[in-house]
């Protein structure tokens, strides 16, 4: 892969990928051992976290579909090896949640994806891009399965950061694109749709009530996580690559 072309992007637009992809079967272990490097330095690179979370689901039977996703992820960080993620100095801790569910883009199981972020300052500090475990039967449940998990992350946070001294403002706001996610967390009797939700993602409700998490909107092209969730074009990927706070790092020597 020295000598292979550059991209801008990790992953194509459009591109739907499936246990059956096309092409022969790839060696297992050999595409699993790139698969583990790749996991081991989304860590620090958080734009390859989704793609990367996506070729992972076939690792058991990969094919070769599914190893040219993989060397399109390796084009891509040869050509963005000196980027990574910058955190700076404050005395003002404010935490910020991000938020997204893209429904059933799986084409296996039907599944949805969750993206969620956790920002403080400036600078993303605690990310996540997973297939949800259930089949949402709307936009509005996969997005509010996903605010579910962010309120999880947002929680267990704030609680190690209140240990060791700092001080949050309550209530900490989560950003979500989904106008009835809101609204279903806020009053349970909002939509007939949420009476079947799993009592688990509840918790977001309650929390919610607590006043400890509140749920904002943010506009469709204003969605960090949207990027964890979904492939995108060049500029929308550039543009949410740099919201993450992920700059260029300056040479050292």
């Amino acid at each position: 892969m020295e000598d292979s072309n550059l991209v801008k992007t990790p992953i194509e637009t459009g591109i739907k990928l499936t246990k059956e992809g096309d092409g022969r079967t790839v060696h297992a272990t050999y595409f699993n051992q790139i698969i583990g490097s790749l996991r081991y330095l989304t860590c620090t690179r958080p734009d390859i976290c989704y793609v990367v979370g996506l070729v992972s689901r076939y690792m058991e039977s990969p094919r070769q579909v599914h190893l040219h996703v993989i060397k399109r992820i390796m084009r891509y960080i040869k050509g963005t090896t000196a980027f990574g993620l910058f955190y700076s100095s404050s005395k003002n801790i404010e935490i910020i949640g991000y938020s997204d569910g893209d429904w059933g883009r799986d084409s296996d199981e039907r599944k949805s994806t969750s993206g969620n972020c956790l920002m403080i300052g400036k600078t993303i500090f605690l990310w996540s891009s997973k297939k949800q475990s259930i089949v949402a039967l709307s936009t509005c449940e996969a997005e509010y399965v996903a605010a579910a998990a962010s309120a999880c992350q947002l929680v267990w946070l704030s609680n190690i950061m209140t240990q060791i001294g700092f001080n949050l403002d309550v209530p900490i706001k989560i950003y979500v694109d989904n106008v009835s996610a809101i609204n279903l967390a806020k009053n349970p009797f909002f939509h007939q749709r949420g009476k079947h939700i799993d009592i688990r993602y509840h918790f977001l409700r309650e929390q919610v009530r607590k006043n400890i998490i509140k749920l904002e909107y943010c506009r469709l092209e204003d969605q960090i996580v949207d990027i964890f969730t979904k492939p995108l074009k060049i500029d929308a990927f550039i543009k949410l690559r740099d919201m993450l706070g992920m700059k260029v790092v300056p040479n050292q020597n």
